[in-house]
């Protein structure tokens, strides 16, 4: 979208520049009912010979020298620069005339400047109108050149908004010189032209917006990942710690923080190393920096017109003043009772002065060592602005100028009636005491240091490293967050496994079932088990032939129908106890007495002291030890022979003695007495 802008600015300003000339007698024509009417044709025959003026001017300076720029633009278009100009012309092997102007006066396609200078200089050759903007005119006269005005219309298209216009005429020329400046028109066309395109070309310069974002995008990177990756690698090292036995943690722990942080100094470090090796710019623009002689031309052309002519008028520039109309103002300037000089040149942020008329009043003051009443108007806009350097003029008088004369309307008429006004209240304006002296204005800025970009770790820099910092924290917490609900989910998840694999009151139906599923898991783990210690093969045999013995007492592989839920539970005890043994030899010896079918014990409660009332506790699971659950309760007949689900200590059968903290290993051996095994 910035390109089609770019293109709709450059081809409205070329009108514009083109109906400055005559918008000026139009001016005159609607205020007729104020003016004369000799007035009119005054002002229409001043456009005629304005237009001749300028390109008689431009004329003679290209017959000079092929390659012209204006004075007024050393920010944008250095004059030292017309070499690397001129080199491009070569490399089109025509007689190339190129003026370089600014803006409002470099003309457009249908303001006849070119045409203009090319009568007057009387050479065929390719011509080309450049400004600020970038090109604003093409054309050939007695050359063939063909695609000019394809290459013109894709480098409208292709050049970005920063490109200079020494980098847009170069790019003219590689498009005319491709030998597809026709294709290359219409694939611009297709790619930046169309009416909801937002593409845009990318931009050739890193300009100071830029370097800002890349100042605080280095600072939020410089802080923000070192310092997220030392606060996640802290959390995870402490919940690892915070997982090993208490005696393991300390020492590896304290030897871990330092490396980390040193770690996460020497991550910062590298990234910004990194960014200044990416972000390693350090001007804008095309390198064109412009030199003491281009930044003092302007005044010295102005201030040498002015040291013989009252009146000096840009010659570069349209200007609807004839040679009679000059005649009359130099006469009413001489005739005033102070000093008076009036310099009509455009003014814009690329000249000398950057657009500023109190520091070109200066100069000229400098310069001509002379008092004086400055008066600076736009040669195209009609803009008045008066700097009164030691004339003793009121200049209450001056700031309190009358209804009719509005210093900044290019609508109040043609700029020869605005100065004809001026003249006329300046004739009026009563005299000071004292000779006023304005305040001395800021130095302009210097062109290089406009082009220079601040270093990358300055600026917006240091707010990055805080933003960096928020946003590492913001990480953290985040990360905290979605671990701490991951780690729910799984435990959820566990507790719902475990719930499943042990629930608390069983139905026959599943007793039945997983005992069956545990005593076939167990039998083929021993059949591949070749290397089990032998006391760990010892008690996963004995635990499969107990198991058999509560279940299937015919051997036929099937459960027995008239197995009670109380052996069912012991038998699927006894058979994940065995495949304990066979993946963890090392395995507690212990049964979980909350609820057997929770697995293996972790912690043997030690015994109460002597004289204690207290129970001994008897070995639990890790859950029940961090949270006891609740106890296993099965169906059946209970001591007192009532019929329902009860606590499993209390039915008949070696399953009971888990509950007096009775091991793996007697549990078997009380299943081998109940059955006369031994």
């Amino acid at each position: 979208m910035e390109a089609v802008l770019r293109a709709g600015v450059v081809l409205v300003m070329r009108w514009l520049a083109a109906l400055f000339a005559a918008g000026t007698v139009l001016l005159a024509a609607g205020g007729a009912h104020a003016a004369p009417a000799d007035s009119v044709a005054r002002a229409d025959s001043a456009a005629g010979a304005d237009a001749q003026s300028q390109s008689a001017y431009l004329a003679e300076q290209l017959r000079r020298d092929p390659v012209y720029i204006s004075d007024q633009l050393p920010r944008a278009v250095p004059r030292s620069t017309a070499p690397a100009f001129a080199a491009e012309a070569k490399r089109l092997h025509v007689p190339t005339y190129l003026v370089v102007l600014p803006l409002h006066t470099s003309g457009g396609p249908d303001s006849g400047l070119l045409a203009g200078i090319h009568d007057r200089l009387g050479r065929k050759g390719l011509y080309v109108s450049l400004s600020e903007m970038g090109l604003m005119d093409v054309q050939t006269y007695g050359v063939s050149v063909p695609g000019a005005q394809d290459a013109q219309t894709a480098t409208s298209y292709e050049m970005p908004t920063d490109a200079t216009p020494r980098e847009e005429f170069r790019h003219f020329v590689d498009v005319l010189t491709s030998g597809q400046a026709n294709q290359r028109a219409d694939r611009a066309r297709a790619a930046y032209g169309g009416a909801y395109n937002s593409h845009e070309p990318p931009a050739l310069h890193t300009s100071r917006t830029d370097r800002e974002d890349q100042s605080f995008l280095t600072g939020v990177a410089v802080t923000g990942v070192p310092l997220a990756a030392l606060l996640i690698a802290k959390y995870a090292v402490r919940r690892r710690r915070l997982r090993r036995e208490e005696g393991e943690a300390g020492s590896p722990g304290g030897r871990r923080w330092p490396l980390l942080e040193l770690g996460a100094l020497a991550l910062a470090g590298l990234l910004a190393f990194t960014a200044s090796q990416v972000f390693d710019d350090t001007t804008t623009g095309d390198g064109s920096v412009p030199t003491a002689t281009d930044m003092r031309a302007r005044v010295d052309r102005v201030a040498e017109g002015l040291r013989h002519d009252p009146l000096y008028v840009d010659p570069e520039s349209p200007s609807s003043l004839d040679a009679g109309r000059r005649a009359e103002l130099r006469k009413r300037i001489g005739a005033l009772p102070v000093p008076v000089l009036v310099t009509v040149v455009p003014t814009s942020t690329d000249d000398e002065s950057q657009g500023d008329e109190d520091r070109l009043a200066k100069a000229l003051h400098d310069r001509l060592h002379r008092d004086a009443l400055f008066v600076f108007a736009e040669p195209t806009g009609g803009g008045i602005q008066i700097v009164n350097y030691g004339t003793p003029v009121d200049s209450a008088y001056l700031y309190g100028r009358p209804r009719d004369l509005v210093y900044a309307d290019p609508t109040t008429g043609p700029l020869g009636s605005q100065l004809d006004k001026l003249l006329t209240y300046l004739s009026k304006a009563p005299k000071s005491p004292h000779a006023d002296q304005p305040y001395p204005p800021r130095p302009a800025p210097d062109p290089a240091a406009e082009q220079r970009l601040p270093g990358l770790f300055s600026g917006d820099f240091r707010p990055g490293l805080f933003i960096g910092g928020l946003a590492a924290l913001l990480l953290f917490g985040l990360v905290v967050a979605v671990w701490a609900l991951v780690r729910s989910l799984v435990r959820g998840r566990a507790r719902s496994l475990a719930a499943a694999a042990a629930p608390i009151q069983p139905r026959k139906s599943w007793l039945r079932r997983t005992a069956r599923e545990e005593v076939a898991a167990l039998t083929g783990e021993l059949e591949a088990a070749t290397e089990l210690p032998e006391k760990a093969r010892r008690r996963a045999w004995e635990c499969l032939d107990a198991a058999a013995l509560l279940v299937d007492g015919d051997s036929d592989g099937l459960i027995d129908d008239d197995a009670t839920p109380a052996s069912l539970a012991c038998a699927i005890v006894l058979a994940r106890a065995g495949r304990a043994a066979v993946r963890e030899p090392s395995t507690a010896a212990h049964i979980c007495h909350r609820n057997p079918l929770h697995g293996t014990a972790v912690e043997r409660a030690p015994k109460p002291p002597a004289g204690s009332r207290r129970a001994p506790r008897g070995p639990v699971c890790a859950a029940c030890l961090k949270t006891p659950g609740e106890m296993l309760r099965l169906y059946g007949a209970d001591d007192s022979g009532r019929q329902g689900y009860g606590p499993y200590p209390e039915h008949p059968g070696p399953l009971a003695s888990l509950a007096k903290g009775a091991g793996i290993d007697q549990l078997t051996r009380e299943v081998r007495e109940s059955f006369g095994v031994h």
